[in-house]
């Protein structure tokens, strides 16, 4: 069944069904007033001024916000120009140091070469000069070099070696391998000399006599010299090879005591081979 109370009861003013809430309509209106005034108040009112202020607080701070966000966005460009500009120096260091490098590496690992003298080079080079060899069988310094001029002018004019100890030989004997001037023939003592003689005018390591043909005073005084005549006049001698040293010795001198060059062929031999050893 249904309710008659919907189609046949009249609904009259103030009943609850018609309303939305118990609030009277005068009230509402109060309400309504002032809920405008507040919102009037809230713009036109001390709270607008508030609201104003605020909003004016907020929009500085942005402008700063954003002022210092900008001048950090500069700092943080700068700064990393700054470190680009950095970078780029070090990697033009890093691109340039290889090179400086190698250079300084280059200068001290190959010494410059000196340019060669065309007149240095040009001139000849000079041979060493031969060592002199050490005095031997009881010879002095001066001895010694008395026989070194003996052998090399006997090598000079080619003789045999048997030739070189007979000569050196024969000077033991006749001035025991001193140059002599002779005290009876001044004359001689104007030259080089290391002793002085009174055997007639006999001078030079072989004593040989101006008188007699072998040459001047001066020339005979002269090792080398003396040794020429010596040698050349052994060579005239026939077979002075196959003769003993005494022999062949006294076959050129004419001594008054034809043995005694004997006793100084050990001695000789020695001599030359010390100055030109065998096989030379």
């Amino acid at each position: 069944m249904r309710d008659d109370r919907t189609l046949d009861t009249q609904i009259t003013p103030g009943d609850p069904t018609d309303r939305s809430d118990d609030t009277p309509s005068t009230d509402r209106w109060t309400a309504l007033r002032a809920s405008a005034g507040y919102a009037r108040n809230l713009l036109y009112g001390p709270a607008r001024a508030r609201v104003a202020l605020a909003t004016g607080v907020l929009c500085c701070l942005g402008l700063a916000a954003v002022a210092q966000t900008q001048g950090e966005s500069a700092d943080a460009a700068t700064r990393a120009d700054a470190l680009t500009a950095s970078a780029g120096a070090v990697q033009r260091a890093e691109q340039d140091r290889p090179s400086r490098d190698a250079e300084r590496t280059a200068t001290s690992a190959t010494p410059a070469t000196p340019a060669a003298d065309p007149d240095t080079d040009a001139r000849p080079t000079r041979k060493p000069k031969p060592v002199d060899p050490a005095p031997v069988a009881g010879l002095t310094e001066a001895q010694m070099e008395n026989a070194e001029a003996i052998v090399r002018t006997g090598r000079e004019m080619g003789v045999p070696r048997r030739a070189l100890v007979i000569a050196v030989a024969t000077a033991m004997q006749e001035s025991n391998l001193y140059n002599y001037a002779s005290g009876v023939l001044p004359e001689s003592q104007n030259y080089p000399h290391q002793a002085i003689g009174w055997d007639h005018d006999s001078v030079g390591l072989f004593q040989q006599r101006p008188s007699s043909g072998w040459g001047p005073v001066g020339r005979l005084m002269e090792p080398e010299f003396a040794t020429r005549q010596f040698l050349s006049a052994l060579e005239q001698v026939p077979g002075w090879q196959r003769m003993r040293l005494t022999d062949a010795a006294q076959a050129v001198q004419i001594s008054a005591y034809p043995e005694h060059y004997a006793k100084h062929e050990w001695r000789a031999s020695k001599v030359v081979e010390a100055i030109v050893p065998a096989g030379k």
